[in-house]
């Protein structure tokens, strides 16, 4: 097994960046999730409720972020904001805590895209957000995701999906960092343990899956499917789940091609 593919996600709920490799610091995969919209409450805004974002394309300059959506002028970002910048309290799902806001002007440029007030913020390095410890005995961190600094899919688990769901699934629709291949489809789902390269990893948890893979990122059209096919097979205690939830235990580097092996 190996790597086939890997991403990140610099402003949450927006278009990944397909990279050849990564370092991993204390949060995660570098630049992953460190910015998020949040509505005038500090709430997190996800394409749950502003499909739009799937529009919103960042890429990667050697010292800026530039974010361009249909229609829209193209918008820098600093690849990360100042600590003495404006504070703002936010909420993640169960995380609350402090965050740099960016400038008015960019609160402007996606307020303007998705039709609705909103604010980007940062997460500095300093502000370390713990995964949950029941999943987590050994202390993790995370930026702004979901709750895990890693999430894994399998190639061949997304193609028995297709097949079963009878279209044709880009793997953006289910946002992961890591892309396995030469495994069997669902193999991760055994998984404890295993090591990229040189660096260890926990399996934590399945993924649950939401609305969310129903929307198609070029369009941010939603359908039914494949989530509808994903619960037929995939659903366990009232929740649908497909790929895993990572923790790496150690800093390094994680790269395509990387062998990919199962300690346990």
């Amino acid at each position: 097994m190996q790597v086939s593919a890997l991403y990140i996600y610099p402003i949450k709920a927006c278009r990944g960046i397909e990279v050849q490799a990564f370092r991993l610091d204390a949060l995660g995969p570098q630049l992953d999730r460190r910015f998020m919209l949040v509505d005038e409450e500090g709430q997190f805004i996800s394409q749950r409720i502003a499909p739009r974002l799937s529009q919103v394309v960042p890429s990667l300059a050697p010292t800026a972020l530039t974010v361009k959506a249909p229609g829209m002028p193209t918008l820098k970002l600093p690849l990360s904001l100042p600590d003495d910048g404006r504070v703002a309290q936010i909420k993640v799902w169960d995380h609350t805590g402090p965050a740099i806001e960016a400038d008015f002007a960019v609160h402007d440029w996606f307020s303007e895209w998705l039709q609705r007030p909103c604010r980007l913020v940062y997460m500095p390095y300093a502000q370390l957000r713990q995964v949950s410890p029941k999943y987590s005995p050994e202390a993790a961190y995370t930026s702004f995701t979901d709750g895990y600094p890693e999430l894994l899919i399998s190639q061949a688990s997304l193609d028995d999906l297709a097949e079963r769901a009878k279209m044709k699934l880009s793997v953006e629709r289910f946002r992961p960092n890591i892309v396995v291949s030469g495994s069997e489809p669902y193999a991760e789902d055994g998984w404890k343990q295993i090591r990229i390269g040189s660096v260890p990893f926990d399996v934590a948890k399945p993924c649950s899956r939401c609305v969310v893979i129903t929307i198609d990122p070029a369009t941010s059209e939603a359908g039914k499917e494949p989530l509808a096919t994903l619960a037929h097979y995939r659903k366990q205690d009232g929740k649908v789940l497909f790929g895993q939830n990572c923790i790496h235990r150690e800093l390094g580097s994680i790269r395509v091609g990387d062998a990919i092996e199962v300690v346990a």
